[in-house]
């Protein structure tokens, strides 16, 4: 058996979030830049060229990447063999948020009730946490702050099994035409299908901490993510909405069992500044 202790987790949650607002990885940028070569029309290109110089900014003055600092979604793999000393794992990464958000000075952007009082937390905390259990003595932990304007564009059906492809295709397409300026593209779309009502919005979450660069294994599943982000860039949204060919980075997918009589598939929008660090314990 494995011990970690409650302060180690806290403070490698607090780390990350900082590290995810502040610096979002290289792949961002490489990203964006390989989107300039692309990209047909100049407005885009200027805009694209802005969104690298807003990064490089972040770096160096040590400051967000965005105002929008995000909700924490904090995704756990805790092996069968771990132990956490002086608390358990959801207080100490709701501890870590709170530590990395206040001491970051980053926005503090969660209410205690969603629906009357509308209170700020102060905090930033709780966070959503997604906990899975594998076997080992280590502990992964990956902070993804998300922010709700891209957030807010996502959505979810109940398609029953006699839908095909098309009709899964169309639903993603349409969100993103919806969505369109809005989610501050270019995005990163992630795409959940199977599982139940809820387990699909997870799975799309999830989609959005895959490497950029990243392929679904299934063959078949890779081709699908091809096709999303063929059909999505012939939206002609573009870079800031200008109207341009690259309106996505990447489409990620990703699939669970479900039942005989149903096909939940769930859409999850990120926007530019795909942002995640993670740490193994």
């Amino acid at each position: 058996m494995k011990t970690i202790s409650f302060s180690l987790v806290r403070d490698t949650v607090a780390r990350l979030f900082r590290e995810a607002c502040y610096a979002p990885g290289n792949e961002v940028d490489e990203a964006l830049a390989r989107a300039g070569r692309e990209e047909s029309c100049e407005r885009c290109r200027l805009a694209l060229s802005a969104l690298r110089e807003n990064l490089s900014a972040a770096r160096e003055l040590n400051v967000p990447v965005c105002q929008d600092t995000g909700m924490a979604v904090v995704f756990c793999e805790m092996g069968d063999r771990v132990r956490i000393e002086g608390g358990c794992l959801s207080d100490a990464v709701n501890a870590g948020v709170a530590q990395g958000y206040t001491e970051g000075r980053m926005r503090l952007s969660v209410v205690s009730d969603p629906l009357y009082d509308r209170k700020n937390t102060e905090t930033n905390a709780p966070a959503i946490l997604h906990l899975s259990s594998v076997p080992g003595d280590g502990l992964r932990i990956v902070a993804a702050p998300k922010g709700f304007g891209s957030e807010n564009k996502s959505a979810l059906k109940m398609f029953t099994p006699a839908a095909g492809e098309e009709e899964i295709v169309s639903f993603v397409r349409e969100t993103v035409r919806r969505a369109g300026a809005d989610p501050c593209p270019p995005i990163m779309v992630g795409v959940g299908i199977g599982g139940d009502f809820e387990y699909c919005a997870t799975l799309a979450k999830r989609a959005l901490i895959r490497p950029i660069g990243d392929r679904n294994a299934d063959p078949r599943y890779a081709a699908l993510e091809d096709r999303l982000l063929s059909e999505i860039n012939g939206l002609g949204i573009g870079a800031a909405g200008f109207g341009g060919s690259v309106t996505a980075l990447a489409v990620k997918v990703e699939t669970y069992p479900t039942h005989i009589a149903g096909l939940p598939v769930a859409v999850n929008i990120n926007c530019h500044a795909i942002r995640h660090a993670e740490a193994r314990l």
